[in-house]
């Protein structure tokens, strides 16, 4: 798996589990991420051992533009503090969620838009709550993140199935 790809996934998985879109700084003059969140980066992933569970190839490439377009305010919830609890959690939970994610995902109905929208908001909204108040900063990082990619999705669609499940989940949890 390529570095690229690792970021992407990365991203992705922390996006949806409510912490953090994880993202690394995209301009020049930005600060290079604390120790903790470049953990987090190349190890949360694995945290998330899914079987089944899939992030289509556009919903990837849409959250992946909004984590390149997050602002400096934005790139500024990533502390070593927030990354660290992040780090925590999801290393005592990641078998959980990765297995609430697998079951919701292989009995959601519809296409594979459908399949990860249903599954990821009803695994999201089940664990937010218990996700550690040092992370909040970054949960509210990763909800413009997906509020953003959702509703970009949901006009970009031209499937309607697609449509309706992206703007079925575009107001996040």
């Amino acid at each position: 798996m390529t570095l690229s790809r690792t970021v992407r996934s990365t991203v992705l998985t922390a996006a949806l589990l409510s912490a953090s879109a994880l993202a690394f700084p995209t301009s020049a003059q930005a600060a290079p991420l604390p120790p903790a969140c470049q953990e987090a980066l190349l190890t949360t992933l694995d945290k998330f051992p899914v079987a089944d569970f899939t992030v289509p190839d556009k919903v990837q490439s849409a959250m992946l533009n909004e984590v390149g377009n997050l602002s400096e305010a934005d790139q500024q919830a990533f502390t070593e503090k927030a990354c660290a609890a992040w780090n925590n959690w999801a290393t005592k939970n990641g078998q959980a969620v990765a297995t609430d994610l697998d079951t919701r995902y292989r009995n959601a109905a519809g296409p594979a838009c459908n399949k990860f929208t249903t599954s990821a908001i009803g695994t999201i909204k089940k664990y937010a709550p218990n996700i550690p108040a040092q992370t909040r900063e970054l949960e509210k990082v990763a909800k413009k993140v997906w509020q953003n990619a959702m509703q970009k999705l949901a006009v970009e669609a031209t499937n309607a199935d697609c449509r309706k499940a992206y703007n079925g989940v575009k107001t996040g949890w």
